[in-house]
């Protein structure tokens, strides 16, 4: 028998690979509705959508640059510029990726070593602590605890800190609990990061989802130095199953990510790049529509968690509700109950780490009436 990379002794299969596979199994009477995955259902702007059907025709099909077309980088840097306040040479500060889940691998192969530490957030996203293992790096979990908000404890930081950290995953507006950090907050986090000489990594395809003040860390002062960010046109444009994403910060460090990026790709599809340059263009209106639409869903999500008994803060923003359940309740049994009775998919909060325990997540990606079918289903 041909054994596997021992590096895969310390990583799993991804929770929802696995979960979304047992639920096709389920053999059911009515169809099972997924509060689950944060994989938007609405449709991009039309103007997207007509600019990839008109360059999908244009007979351009080959390779691509693996720094992506001129005019792409433009519109990701007015796009910051506009929205963040954050100036950045298009040439030479900003690499187009395929999917800021693909930036996660490449960021980690350009910078980290094996044995190397990497603080990682407590709850957060599975895939910075499983491509952390797969490049045979070491995790060192920071909390991120309900009572101090869902924000770092500084002093656990600066203990952590002696064990030499070379990356820290940031992750602002936070999934999973819709967290925000202040420019304050921000702003000690560059300021650590610039003491210890740490590679500060936010990830923040989040901003413009619920979130009247949308925020880079690129916008504090100095943090180009330290850091570098990860952001992705997946949730608000619409277009997850397209994988737009792109990482900015100094020359220094997007060279060194494009050394991996380029022995990895071929370059995105010319007009997947032309649609969503178009994407990066549309006027505030499709901003204010998008928190709208959200913003109806959320309120039926709330009266779906009251009925439910569980805990949520109106304050958080993104398109997931973080809640609270009552104490002693097992998240995960929770959920599965949920499941099997009313047929409904909701996530476990212990999957994005243990202080997610007793936690569970609602995704606003469901159409009004689905969500008003759970409604009914709980209430019955």
């Amino acid at each position: 028998m041909i054994a596997e990379a021992q590096r895969l002794e310390s990583v799993q299969e991804y929770y929802f690979s696995k979960k979304l596979q047992e639920i096709a199994n389920m053999k059911t009477d009515i169809p099972i509705i997924s509060l689950g995955i944060g994989s938007p259902d609405l449709q991009p702007h039309p103007d997207v959508i007509a600019a990839l059907i008109k360059n999908s025709q244009s007979g351009i099909n080959g390779y691509q640059s693996y720094r992506g077309i001129p005019e792409m980088r433009e519109a990701m840097a007015n796009f910051y510029k506009n929205k963040f306040h954050v100036t950045a040479n298009p040439t030479t500060e900003i690499l187009p990726l395929m999917g800021s889940k693909e930036g996660i691998m490449h960021i980690s192969m350009a910078f980290l070593n094996e044995g190397d530490k990497v603080l990682i957030p407590n709850p957060g996203y599975p895939t910075y602590s499983s491509v952390t293992e797969l490049v045979q790096a070491e995790p060192l979990f920071y909390d991120l605890k309900d009572e101090n908000n869902w924000l770092p404890d500084f002093e656990q930081l600066e203990k952590l800190a002696e064990q030499k950290p070379k990356i820290m995953w940031l992750n602002y507006p936070h999934m999973p609990t819709g967290a925000k950090a202040s420019k304050d907050v921000l702003r000690k986090i560059v300021e650590f990061a610039t003491r210890h000489n740490i590679l500060i990594v936010n990830d923040n395809p989040y901003s413009f989802i619920l979130n009247d003040e949308p925020t880079s860390i690129l916008a504090i002062d100095g943090a180009k130095e330290v850091c570098i960010e990860l952001n992705s046109l997946s949730k608000t444009f619409n277009i997850a199953g397209w994988r737009v994403g792109m990482v900015i910060g100094k020359e220094a460090f997007i060279n060194a990510i494009l050394k991996v990026k380029s022995n990895m790709d071929s370059g995105m599809n010319f007009a997947i790049q032309k649609a969503a340059t178009k994407a990066l263009l549309v006027d505030d209106s499709w901003y204010d529509e998008l928190t709208k639409v959200y913003a109806e869903r959320r309120k039926v999500i709330w009266e779906i968690a009251d009925i439910l008994n569980v805990n949520y803060n109106p304050d958080a923003t993104g398109m997931f509700i973080w809640a609270k359940l009552p104490d002693g309740k097992d998240d995960k049994e929770f959920i599965d109950e949920i499941l099997h009775d009313k047929k409904v998919f909701i996530t476990p909060g212990s999957i994005f780490g243990s202080n997610g325990e007793g936690f569970i997540r609602f995704s606003l990606c469901a159409p009004l009436e689905k969500l008003i079918e759970v409604k009914k289903r709980v209430e019955a």
